[in-house]
């Protein structure tokens, strides 16, 4: 049985080949040519999977290693029988550190202090859950906004939904974490355009590592222009891979859509995938990834913080293990490249990212670190002595 697998997911042909031939090709560049004999199919966003990649194929199973389905065309798959899956959570925890990491380096920049500001959290899901107890940790009042969750009365114990209104006139940092969708009650397809932004608490820090079409980039560069909107961190572009290289030289931080590229965030949307295929097929599912990950690249950090401001040892934590300036660093060298080679670097960049190991990996020995403080460590996720 033909299996075609993305790349960008790791141990996929090691997983796979317990249940067929494994093929790894660029997702970008999967074809039907590719897909026409194959069964299986595993991948992540950069593929569009649509009638003009499945029509005429043998394909029966479609699995996507990621959070988001905007690239799957779902009604086509199912009234074509072929069965598909998703991976939700899988990296939720990743894209809450990338916001974590993100906010304390902007703090550090630009000398201000995040306990006791306001986050605002537009969609609530398995990844905002997450930055909404990172901001907590960080000593935050988080203000939560989720239409659907708040319509269906999924809530969890103690949580509380406000309105949007609420969060744009409060918010002093304000992260999108919803997906995409087109059209309803919830559509969030330029959900931040010029009526939104305008309507922003003043000097509001804005984040998106949702998906790039929630944002709408005239609209935050104008925001950015007359001070609206100071500080920006994109991780999601509209029209990526073709990234707009003018609102990347505005931004403090810019990624190439990575924040959830965590290594064990990726390896999650891998076996995630793995074992739905096997339910699919009726096979037992017996593939343990454990022994294939490799050990922490920053196994423990001791630090004597006598004296020291809470933030300044939090940024130089997560820091150590998140070396997020080298990822806008990266991504900014391709912004000079001609169109062609630089729309390319974008998935390079993805497909060849660094492994970034998740902060529960580390452990954190502090010497002189007040109770408040360990709490916080402990709160974004570090092993603490």
């Amino acid at each position: 049985m033909k299996i075609v697998c993305a790349t960008n997911m790791p141990f996929v042909e090691e997983a796979f080949r317990n249940l067929g031939d494994p093929v790894v090709i660029e997702g970008r560049d999967i074809g039907p040519d590719h897909v026409r004999d194959a069964e299986i199919l595993a991948l992540r966003s950069t593929t569009k999977v649509d009638k003009r990649l499945l029509a005429g194929s043998k394909v029966r199973f479609v699995g996507t290693a990621t959070i988001g389905t905007d690239h799957m065309d779902i009604p086509y798959m199912e009234e074509h029988g072929i069965h598909w899956c998703f991976a939700p959570g899988c990296n939720a925890n990743s894209v809450s550190e990338y916001f974590t990491t993100a906010l304390l380096c902007l703090a550090s920049r630009h000398g201000f202090t995040i306990e006791g500001k306001t986050l605002g959290v537009v969609g609530v899901g398995n990844v905002g859950k997450r930055v909404a107890a990172k901001g907590e940790a960080l000593g935050m009042r988080v203000l939560r906004n989720d239409p659907p969750r708040e319509r269906n009365g999924d809530r969890l114990p103690g949580e509380t939904f406000v309105s949007l209104e609420q969060v744009l006139a409060e918010s002093d940092v304000l992260t999108f974490h919803v997906p995409l969708t087109k059209t309803g009650p919830d559509k969030t397809l330029g959900l931040a355009n010029a009526g939104f932004l305008e309507r922003l608490k003043p000097s509001c820090i804005l984040f998106n590592a949702a998906r790039g079409p929630v944002l709408a980039t005239d609209a935050l560069l104008r925001s950015m222009d007359t001070g609206k909107v100071p500080h920006c961190v994109i991780d999601t572009w509209e029209g990526e891979p073709d990234y707009r290289t003018d609102l990347l030289a505005r931004v403090d931080l810019g990624s190439p859509h990575i924040a959830g590229h965590s290594f064990e965030g990726k390896v999650m949307g891998t076996v995630m995938v793995f074992e739905e295929a096997c339910r699919f097929l009726g096979i037992k599912c017996d593939w343990d990834v454990e022994p294939l990950l490799p050990p922490p690249v920053v196994p423990e950090i001791r630090l004597d913080v006598t004296g020291r401001k809470d933030e300044s040892v939090l940024w130089e934590l997560v820091h150590r293990v998140y070396d997020i300036e080298g990822d806008d660093a990266r991504f900014r060298a391709t912004a000079k490249l001609p169109d062609e080679k630089r729309i390319r670097q974008f998935d390079l960049l993805r497909s060849n990212y660094p492994v970034r190991r998740e902060f529960r990996f580390t452990r954190v020995e502090l010497t002189g670190a007040s109770p408040s403080l360990v709490k916080k460590v402990s709160g974004l996720g570090f092993t603490t002595a």
